[in-house]
């Protein structure tokens, strides 16, 4: 499995002038294999690729390798902010959390289905890219291990 890669659509200008625009979208991009495995291992996956019917299903899937976060956090991690945050807040505060999270670790609030990254290392203010997609509620749980990603196939060709 590789990492999962953060796609940014930009558009960038062929001058010689640099102009750059973000057209406001983030996606995560992951390449996931197996190991050779037996027809009987490989009915089931195979099973549950076609009823994803390309790239018209999703599903939920956790990363194995960065389920978790790196760094000594333990805790109920909730939003703290009596009015919320609106869409493209960049900066959350937060209590509950014992220890850090670190820079490059995942979390996903509980109303959501956009994982978002750490860019900071943090205890109470989380720095994360990309901006905040929607508006998050005060008290609102935020998933810091076991973080899943809502994830579909990019073809409808699967092989």
């Amino acid at each position: 499995m590789s990492f999962p890669t953060s796609v940014v659509p930009n558009g960038v200008t062929h001058s010689l002038k640099r102009q750059v625009r973000t057209r406001g979208g983030q996606r995560w991009s992951m390449d996931v294999t197996f190991p050779p495995l037996t027809r009987t291992d490989f009915a089931p996956v195979w099973a549950f690729v076609q009823k994803q019917k390309g790239q018209f299903g999703s599903f939920s899937f956790t990363p194995p390798i960065y389920s978790n976060t790196s760094g000594t956090a333990t805790g109920t991690l909730l939003v703290n902010n009596s009015a919320g945050y609106i869409a493209g807040t960049t900066t959350i505060t937060v209590d509950g959390l014992t220890g850090t999270l670190k820079a490059g670790d995942f979390i996903k609030f509980s109303g959501h289905d956009k994982v978002y990254t750490i860019v900071a290392d943090a205890t109470t203010s989380l720095t994360i890219e990309p901006v905040l997609q929607s508006a998050i509620v005060n008290n609102e749980t935020v998933t810091y291990n076991a973080v899943p990603f809502t994830v579909a196939f990019t073809t409808d060709t699967q092989n």
